[in-house]
């Protein structure tokens, strides 16, 4: 397994002597245009000219879910990278382009790059040094796209399994999120941001998205403030503490207020009180959301302390606003410098000014098999076995016949969930990779009989039968639910195998806790499996005892939708599975 570096992780701090200097120089021969542009961030489908880079001196650029080039190949994006970057390089002081993408679980947009499980199943490893790999291999892809920045890794402490961003977090404790968010922003950042395979990690969404009312995406987080520190605002201590460069501004409320708008979330406690140097980014049009009228926005967020804003769509128009805001003295020029030199730093310290173009030996890297190693590593120690009745697992390889059963079996898309290719991520033959069917055909014996059926009939004559079940894909906002039983195809794929007489065993796709308990009985043998990625093989490795599990739950398991909320240390804790299980091989 490749190592990110040798010893002690230098990216603890942002703020170098040298680099100070470079900064405060150019600061200097800004214009109050060119510093208002660095500021700005579009989306690159919405540039109305190209041209716009340098007309409006824009400092960053980015690619939202499923906002590929027509031809979603690796060197096509390290081409469409590059021209936008030699343009920035035009203007009057050649102040290279940040980059940003969301590349939560692998290089997810680009067909073709190695798909890591979602933080939920990486939690379950509780393998610090594992995630620190998965996001160093990460780093290197996306760097070989000429990407330099990944919004990720989201270190939200989920505590309601309604929110459809439940699977992006590690966990429901700050004390194994902390440890994860400070792992992979190592993994990310690298010993050096400058060297060639590191990117700019962003901790998101600061502050309490995990924590909302019922659960509900950009809803209000309604806790007091030693609540909101013990419990939401710890993983960014540590991520802080890892060097990270960038924290996100989150959707959501605390108390009513908005997060892009509190200036004592982001100036009071994470500027002055932590200490963070880096650069606050809004969300996606995260300052609309405010209230007053678009100008007004602005002004809120400015002076909250948001230094770069996602506009994605409207650039112009906030380009102009926040020049006119500073003329009229409404935001000091202070707080513009501020947020300049924020950016203007983490620039410097990434090395673009020297070197700002892709890296094509890094391009040529992208979805090797060295890389899948490690993220089948990561599958094989996110599982976690919840019930094994008379030990049937693990499965013999010479077992002569075995019937899959379930749609969800032979489809890829499904098996990586959201923010896969897609945003709200699809299912279908979207990316190459190994489907847990596919991986089941290739370890067993070629004597073992292995058969498929969509809905778990013509099962009669196995010996085992494996239903692959679970949620299809979906992301932020959309993946809020109020119904996380199983549907009733799902519990149809466990009938039928039922039906034919033989031992069942289940694989559940998912990415959060289910509603099960009325069919565990049905089941001799459980896998929780979340959304695994690209590597199957990873899931069949435990099936079949090539690697004992070694999983456990990094979220409490809920028996009913009532429960839903409840989480370790609640005065009344009566889970399905506690926080922290996981079963493995005698």
């Amino acid at each position: 397994m490749e190592t990110s570096d040798n010893g002690k992780n230098n990216s603890g701090t942002l703020e170098q002597k040298g680099i100070e200097e470079k900064v405060k120089n150019l600061l200097s021969r800004m214009t109050l245009d060119e510093k208002v542009g660095q500021m700005t961030q579009a989306e690159h489908r919405y540039l109305t000219y190209k041209d716009d880079i340098k007309k409006y001196y824009l400092g960053s650029l980015l690619s939202s879910g499923g906002s590929a080039p027509k031809n979603n190949q690796s060197d096509v994006w390290a081409d469409m990278y590059d021209e936008f970057q030699s343009i920035a390089l035009q203007t009057r002081l050649k102040i290279p382009l940040l980059y940003g993408i969301d590349a939560v679980h692998g290089h997810n947009a680009v067909v073709g790059a190695v798909i890591f499980p979602h933080n939920i199943g990486l939690g379950c490893t509780r393998n610090p040094k594992l995630v620190k790999e998965a996001a160093w291999i990460t780093a290197k892809e996306v760097a070989g796209t000429g990407i330099n920045w990944t919004f990720a890794p989201c270190v939200a402490v989920s505590r309601n399994d309604r929110w459809g961003r439940t699977y992006e977090g590690f966990g429901e404790t700050p004390e194994l999120v902390k440890i994860m968010a400070e792992a992979a922003v190592k993994g990310f950042q690298g010993r050096s941001l400058a060297d060639n395979t590191s990117i700019l990690a962003c901790a998101k969404h600061y502050l309490g998205d995990g924590g909302t009312a019922n659960g509900k995406d950009r809803a209000d987080t309604q806790i007091d403030e030693k609540e909101l520190r013990s419990i939401h605002l710890q993983s960014y201590i540590s991520s802080i503490k890892a060097g990270v460069g960038s924290i996100m501004a989150s959707y959501n409320s605390w108390n009513g207020e908005k997060c892009h708008g509190n200036k004592y979330l982001i100036t009071d406690i994470l500027k002055n009180e932590l200490g963070f140097k880096g650069i606050v980014v809004s969300d996606w049009k995260g300052i609309d959301e405010l209230i007053g009228d678009y100008k007004y926005k602005i002004l809120t967020a400015i002076n909250a302390g948001i230094d770069l804003i996602m506009v994605p769509e409207i650039y112009e128009s906030f380009f102009f606003r926040l020049k006119k805001l500073v003329e009229e003295g409404e935001i000091p020029i202070s707080r513009i410098d501020d947020a300049v030199i924020r950016i203007l730093r983490i620039k410097y310290l990434l090395g673009l000014f020297d070197n700002p173009f892709t890296d094509r030996n890094l391009t040529q890297m992208i979805g090797i098999k060295e890389h899948r190693e490690v993220a089948r590593q990561c599958v094989r120690e996110s599982l976690v076995l919840l019930k094994n009745n008379n030990n049937l697992l693990p499965l013999s390889k010479n077992i002569k016949h075995i019937h899959v059963g379930g749609v969800k079996a032979d489809d890829i898309g499904i098996q990586c969930g959201g923010w896969t290719i897609a945003w709200q991520g699809e299912s279908g033959d979207i990316t190459p990779g190994t489907t847990i069917l596919k991986a089941i055909q290739q370890t067993v014996s070629p004597d073992t009989k292995v058969t498929f059926s969509s809905d778990g009939i013509v099962a009669e004559g196995a010996e085992v039968g494996i239903a692959v079940i679970g949620e299809t894909p979906y992301a932020e906002f959309r993946g809020d639910s109020d119904n996380l039983e199983l549907i009733k195809e799902d519990i149809s794929v466990i009938d039928n195998l039922k039906k034919a007489g033989i031992p069942v065993m289940v694989i559940l796709l998912s990415g959060r806790p289910l509603i099960i308990e009325s069919e565990l009985s049905k089941m001799d043998a459980l896998i929780a499996a979340w959304l695994p990625g690209t590597e199957g093989q990873g899931v069949t490795d435990v099936l079949f005892g090539d690697y004992k599990p070694t999983g456990r739950l990094s979220y409490s398991w809920s028996r009913t939708m009532n429960q839903v909320h409840i989480n370790v240390g609640d005065n009344l804790y009566n889970p399905l599975f506690e926080y922290g299980f996981g079963l493995t091989y005698s």
